[in-house]
């Protein structure tokens, strides 16, 4: 396996959204910095990657992991249009050989923000009943959620429980959002760490719409989770943690979604 670096660029925000807009980009600055990283450095060679904003500033820095040598992405710099070069802050690139072997039993801290969702094996037919039940409400009826469909792991978890909706006396603990999620994040890091639950937190739930271009390869919208988890947890299998760092936490990896973030963890 190659060497997993950590990167960094300073981004200047008014500017990289400005060329957002210009490129058609502004709704959607994961899927902007998907295509600015790929033509500035080379298609998904930064990838996982995270942005993270100066609170109530103009500048940003942008982390992300790659196994490309620097050589390479030196390189590429190159050829890349003189508009990304400010607005990345390429001048600026930063890079830090990660640990090439993790020993079984570390602990660690970590930051992440993931996009938890599922794609349905099979229509979600507790769909089809509840919105039944919210159309004689006068509401708008969307009908059952489709074989395939991008879906929020904790609107599946709630339907499958309570296909007729949410009774007013529902125990609703262990069916909480941030259990739930809880739960998805598990299993993507099984075989790999072990999360501490009681060390693990959701420190931040948004709804946010991405732009991506569906199986027949139109544009479209589509709303989901945006959560961030700070925790700690226990490294397992050296090599399956290191793969996982590399290819990040679930879905949407290269728009700005699963990338672990480390630091030193508790004793």
């Amino acid at each position: 396996m190659s060497a997993l670096h950590l990167t960094s660029l300073p981004i200047d925000l008014r500017e990289f959204r400005r060329l957002a807009a210009f490129r058609g980009f502004g709704a959607d600055e994961g899927r902007a910095l998907h295509h600015f990283l790929s033509e500035t450095f080379g298609k998904s060679l930064l990838k996982p990657f995270r942005l993270m904003p100066v609170p109530r500033g103009h500048e940003a820095t942008l982390y992300a992991y790659t196994e490309a040598p620097e050589e390479v992405l030196r390189n590429n710099l190159q050829l890349a249009a003189p508009e990304y070069l400010n607005a990345l802050g390429t001048s600026h690139l930063a890079l830090r050989e990660m640990p090439g072997n993790w020993r079984e039993g570390r602990r660690l801290a970590f930051d992440l923000r993931v996009r938890p969702v599922r794609r349905l094996l099979k229509p979600l037919e507790g769909w089809s009943r509840e919105e039944s039940r919210r159309g004689l409400k006068g509401e708008n009826l969307r009908g059952p959620i489709r074989k395939g469909s991008e879906v929020d792991a904790f609107l599946i978890a709630r339907l499958r429980q309570f296909p007729h909706g949410l009774p007013e006396d529902a125990e609703t603990g262990e069916l909480s959002r941030e259990n739930v999620y809880f739960g998805w994040l598990a299993e993507r890091f099984e075989g790999a760490a072990v999360l501490d639950r009681h060390g693990t937190r959701m420190t931040r739930f948004a709804r946010h719409r991405v732009q991506r271009r569906d199986r027949c390869e139109t544009e479209a919208f589509s709303e989901g989770p945006d959560a961030i988890f700070h925790g700690e947890l226990t490294v397992a299998d050296g090599q399956a943690f290191q793969k996982l760092l590399a290819s990040g936490i679930g879905r949407h990896t290269a728009y700005g979604f699963g990338m672990l973030l480390l630091r030193p963890g508790g004793s």
